[in-house]
């Protein structure tokens, strides 16, 4: 049966190639971590979320070979039949405690918490009130929802202001947004959207998976950075960014919503368990976090200070605070070359091009993590000046 289907495939293949939109996978044989062995080179990583280094460090393996000693595994099941461990209620506990939430719900990933959230309490009667940025799996989750879908531009709250006034009628109101919007790393303008929502009586979801963990005074979230800690009605986000870097995610909220979900999530009820070490390792990752506040002072001095030379250096950088540092580059095939003469200089970084990002608006994404030295940093921006051409 596929030897028709064979052409059609090739030629999608062909097609994505053509169009420079091939992406390529590095091949990692080293930890992750500030520096990183791709083939026989050690390269200076600057494209991991490891915002706050705790990906690959000793302190993160050790706490999954415990959890791994003590819980096994796996689970072989689905949280509701015999899934659940001890580890599983206690990293539950802590994740809502740690982002300022009532409860909070483990799934395997952020994916599949924005998969499975929308669909299991909202649908025909409701409208979900979405920013045009928004990351895919947002967009994903609100299309297996049966509620109403309405888009604000990007940030602008005239815009929603406006949509929302257009929707009074409906039984129930939810504007959904990114905490931190991870292709130029600017951030939500929560207030605005918190006013907005107490003014028209709707809910706010925020994805804060690139913000969890360092963004705020105690690194609970983009909600902690713009002042608006328990205006925020529902938030998800991932453990496999700055709270260890593996996998998993969670959706955490008012207690009832979150009993909904362990009856109706779809995503939740149908997969199996966060793996114990995972759960265990991230569940130390938070406590790590909590008591090593140096990690989150040090991941700011370098942004800022990256930030500044690369703008000194002559390159577009948009206006943000956060350690997602996009340098604006607008041709696909420049961005793409100048990405591979960096990777000759030691320098990991990844290009993004249409459709990732709109056409002429290439760009190289770089990230800053704790880890990095300023020698590192000043070596990153001496090859961006180099193989700039």
């Amino acid at each position: 049966m596929y030897t028709s289907f064979k052409p059609i495939v090739e030629q999608e293949l062909k097609t994505i190639e053509e169009a420079g939109l091939h992406k390529e996978e590095r091949v990692i044989s080293s930890r992750q971590g500030r520096t990183v062995r791709v083939g026989e080179k050690e390269l200076l990583n600057f494209c991991a979320n490891n915002y706050l280094g705790m990906a690959g460090s000793d302190e993160m393996v050790q706490a999954a070979k415990e959890a791994l000693d003590k819980y096994g595994y796996g689970l072989s099941s689905v949280r509701f039949i015999c899934g659940t461990q001890n580890v599983h209620k206690e990293l539950e506990k802590k994740t809502a405690e740690f982002v300022g939430m009532e409860d909070a719900i483990l799934y395997t990933s952020c994916m599949m918490a924005n998969m499975g959230f929308f669909a299991a309490f909202l649908g025909e009667g409701d409208v979900i009130i979405s920013d045009a940025l928004n990351h895919a799996s947002l967009i994903d989750g609100i299309r297996l929802c049966k509620a109403e879908r309405a888009i604000f531009r990007h940030m602008d709250m005239g815009d929603l202001e406006a949509k929302l006034k257009e929707q009074q009628q409906k039984r129930m109101r939810c504007i959904v947004t990114d905490g931190v919007f991870s292709m130029d790393g600017d951030v939500a303008s929560l207030k605005g959207i918190c006013d907005l929502a107490e003014k028209y009586d709707a809910l706010v979801v925020v994805d804060d998976s690139h913000a969890t963990g360092f963004m705020g005074e105690r690194g609970r979230g983009t909600h902690e950075h713009c002042g608006v800690l328990g205006r925020v009605d529902v938030i998800t986000s991932t453990y496999g960014k700055a709270l260890g870097g593996a996998t998993g995610g969670f959706v955490a909220g008012p207690k009832e919503l979150i009993a909904l979900l362990r009856e109706r999530s779809r995503t939740y009820l149908f997969s199996n368990s966060l793996p114990p070490a995972v759960a265990g390792a991230s569940l130390f990752a938070i406590q790590y976090i909590e008591n090593h506040p140096e990690l989150r002072e040090k991941l700011w001095e370098n942004t800022k200070y990256f930030r500044e030379q690369m703008q000194k250096a002559g390159f577009t950088v948009p206006e943000s605070v956060h350690p997602i540092v996009p340098v604006m580059l607008g041709d696909a095939k420049k961005a793409k070359d100048m990405a591979t003469a960096m990777l000759a200089e030691g320098i990991y970084v990844i290009a993004f091009s249409y459709p990732v990002v709109p056409e002429s608006a290439a760009r190289i994404r770089v990230q800053i993590s704790s880890n990095h030295t300023r020698e590192d940093l000043d070596k990153a921006v001496d090859a961006f000046v180099k193989t700039r051409g």
